[in-house]
This record gives structure tokens, C-alpha cells and sequence, in this order.
């Protein structure tokens, strides 16, 4: 019955968990909400719709770049390379697009960029924060609104006022486009040198989209790269601001969209990828690997092995005590061991009964000793006239020894 009992509390313990685990399975994932921009991920925050939509609003394949700006330039150059802008062609009729929270790169890529623009290329730039070396040859910067300034690194949370975008010219011109002002805050602030074309603004008449003539092509920078994400993009009341936008590049050309600045390179993600990529360190990393390995094994192997059993020591004093008592007992006068006896006795006396043995002979002495130990005197006196022999006779034969050691155990065992 108890067994009975126990197996129903199981079963139902058992029942409970996979019913558990069925209803965290099937329960929706809470939607990931964080602002990645990169072409594949279809969160609000991702760019998938925007990226699969680029060839029918330009005409052309998209080709996604995941080399940094200078070797995407210079494919066949190096950062060493002298004289790089007189021997190395950029190619013509390319849209260089940018979308990402952030813009950065360094002084190469930013010279090559420049460059590539002067050719006749264009690049469209969408973020909210660019590099200085950029925003000081082109004479810009981007600024926030203050009073949202503290909710800018929470892009889930949505403040109930919001910003109202709007195109200078175009077919967009008459539209207004909202976007939560937690999200979209970001506006670009000019110098005095600087000449751009403003392509849209926001409600206070601040520049959102510019265009930056360089040479023969343009720059057009962007401060709400949000609008260009799944969730904006999917919307029928936002979506047209981010096909508006990338209207203005000419078309059609070849199209390139950066994903370097935000997946990295083809297999960033792996810690090995230097070590793995060529031959001979790669050859060298597995070949640590197995030396490593071995060495544990046989290292292992010498520290782990079977610890022999050592037998105890001996206990050699019996065996010492034996072998001079067979000395002593080889002569035929033990006069020696009788005395040794003795000596022990009349100590036992001493310590025991507290009595002087200096004189055992002695009449008072022998009496004293009986009353003490409770013998008979006749057992005192008898043990006392073997002691004074074995004392003062010149040789104790077997028989005489063995006699005293006799009568000394009786009266060690009998003695109260």
C-alpha cells in the first residue's frame, strides 16, 4: 500500500514537471527590443524589412559589406601602401549606405571616404552620433533635446509627447511623420561654414536630413536612424520618411550596405579567427592542443599511480627481550638474572608498602611486611632467606631461580 501510495505522489510530481516545462515552451518570448539595426534580425529595432525592400526601390542588388570602409575601397591595398589614391581606381555610381546607432571609423577610412565621395559616389549616412573627423570637415554636429537627454539609453520607453518630422520638398513634402521623442530627438546643429542642403526637419525647423555636396558626389547624414527599423518601416503612418529619405540617392547604381560597423567581419564573433585563418598558426594551435592533452594524460598517469602497501614495522623489543634473556639462560650460574629480580622486588616493596629495605633481614622488618601485605609469616620469611641467597651465594642454579621467581609472582599476586 505504501509502495502503492509512493508511486501515485511520483507519477504526480512527474505530470506537474512536463506541464511545466509545456507552458514555458509555448509561452510567447518577450520581444527583444533593443536597437541591433543589423539586416537580419526581424525585432522592431532591426533593419530586415528596409534591407529586403532596398531592390525594388533602387533597381539594383543589394551587396552587403563586412570589410571595414578603407579595404572596401582599396581592396587590393594596405595601410603601408604609398602614393594609394594615384594607383588605386574607385569604382563609380556606388550608394554607400550607413544605418546604425553610432558612426565611427578612424583616419584612413575616413580619407578613403572622402575620397571615394569626391569620384562622383554617394553615401548615405542614418545615426545619431558621428565621428568628429567627419563632422569637422563637414562642418556639423548632432544635438538632443535636454529634457529627454536621461531617457536615451532606455529605447523601449516611450515618452506620450512625441516628434513631428517633415520633408523640405519632394513628394513627402506635405506629410508629417511622428516618432516617440525618447526615440528621434536627435537633430543636427550647423556651423557657419558649412552650406548643406536641409532635406527634412523637425517641428522647430531643425535639419534631420542634410546633404552634403563633396566633389563630385554627395553626403546625406541622417539623425533618427530609428526611422528606418522594422517597426517604423512596417508602419503605414512612418513608413514612407525611410523610402523618402534613401529617394534622394541616385538611382539606379550599385548599392552597398554596411554591416561591418555592426556584425563585424565574416566570423568576428569567433576568439580565433586570426589563429584559424591561416595555415601555419592554425597547424601550430592544434598542435599546442595535442601536446597539452598529452601532457595531462601522462601526467596524470605519473601522479595517480597505485601506491604500493608498505607492512608496519615490526615491534622488535619483544624480540630484543627474548634473545638476552636466551643469553643469560645459555650459562649455567644465574646469579645475574637472580639479582636483577630482586632489585625489582624490593623496589615493588618500597613503592607498595613504603617500608626501608635496607636490611630485609631484620626481625621487625620481616613482621612489619606480613602484617602489610596480609601473608603468613612463615611465606615472609621464606621468600626473605631465598632473597639474602640469591644475594650472597656465588652461583643460582636453574632450580633456585626458577624457585625464587615463583614465590616473588605468589606474593605479587597474593599481597593485598
Amino acid at each position: 500500500m505504501k509502495d502503492r501510495r509512493f508511486q501515485l505522489y511520483l507519477l504526480g510530481l512527474v505530470v506537474l514537471f512536463g506541464a511545466y516545462v509545456l507552458v514555458e515552451y509555448n509561452r510567447p518570448k518577450p520581444v527583444n527590443r533593443t536597437p541591433t539595426f543589423i539586416n537580419h534580425d526581424k525585432i522592431p529595432y532591426g533593419t530586415y524589412a528596409l534591407f529586403d525592400l532596398l531592390p525594388d526601390l533602387f533597381g539594383r542588388r543589394v551587396q552587403t559589406v563586412r570589410e571595414p570602409i578603407f579595404n572596401q575601397l582599396y581592396p587590393e591595398a594596405s595601410p603601408d601602401t604609398p602614393e594609394r589614391d594615384s594607383t588605386v581606381h574607385f569604382p563609380h555610381d556606388v550608394n554607400y549606405c550607413f544605418v546604425n546607432r553610432s558612426f565611427r571609423f578612424d583616419s584612413l577610412d575616413c580619407d578613403a571616404l572622402l575620397r571615394f565621395v569626391a569620384s562622383g559616389n554617394n553615401v548615405f549616412i542614418a545615426a545619431e552620433e558621428f565621428d568628429s573627423q567627419l563632422s569637422d570637415t563637414l562642418h556639423f554636429d548632432t544635438d538632443a533635446d535636454a529634457r529627454v537627454r536621461p531617457l536615451r539609453n532606455f529605447p523601449g520607453r516611450l515618452r506620450a509627447d512625441s516628434v513631428s518630422l517633415r520633408f523640405a520638398a519632394g513628394l513627402a513634402s506635405g506629410r508629417r511623420f511622428h516618432y516617440p521623442r525618447s526615440l528621434a530627438d536627435m537633430h543636427f546643429t550647423l556651423d557657419s561654414a558649412a552650406a548643406p542642403r536641409v532635406l527634412a526637419t523637425d517641428a522647430q525647423n531643425r535639419p534631420v536630413l542634410l546633404r552634403f555636396a563633396h566633389g563630385r558626389g554627395s553626403f546625406y547624414l541622417c539623425s533618427v536612424p530609428i526611422a528606418f527599423t522594422n517597426l517604423y518601416v512596417l508602419r503605414p503612418q512612418t513608413s514612407d520618411f525611410a523610402f523618402a529619405s534613401l529617394s534622394y540617392l541616385p538611382a539606379p547604381r550599385t548599392i552597398w550596405w554596411d554591416e561591418y560597423q555592426k556584425q563585424g567581419r565574416p566570423g568576428q564573433q569567433s576568439l580565433l579567427r586570426v589563429v584559424l585563418r591561416y595555415p601555419a598558426l592554425r597547424t601550430a594551435f592544434y598542435a599546442s592542443l595535442v601536446g597539452i592533452l598529452l601532457f595531462i594524460l601522462f601526467e596524470a598517469k605519473r601522479r595517480q599511480r597505485i601506491i604500493p602497501v608498505l607492512k608496519p614495522l615490526p615491534n622488535t623489543t619483544l624480540l630484543f627481550t627474548r634473545t638476552v634473556a636466551s643469553l643469560y639462560r645459555q650459562g649455567s650460574n644465574h646469579q645475574l638474572i637472580a639479582e636483577k629480580k630482586v632489585g625489582l622486588f624490593l623496589e615493588y616493596v618500597r613503592t607498595r608498602f613504603q617500608e626501608n629495605t635496607t636490611n630485609i633481614a631484620d626481625e621487625q622488618f620481616r613482621e612489619r611486611l606480613a602484617q602489610k601485605s596480609g601473608l603468613a609469616r612463615g611465606r615472609v620469611d621464606e621468600l626473605v632467606r631465598l632473597i639474602n641467597f640469591a644475594r650472597t651465594a656465588p652461583r643460582v642454579s636453574d632450580v633456585e631461580l626458577l624457585t625464587l621467581s615463583r614465590l616473588i609472582s605468589a606474593f605479587r599476586r597474593d599481597a593485598r
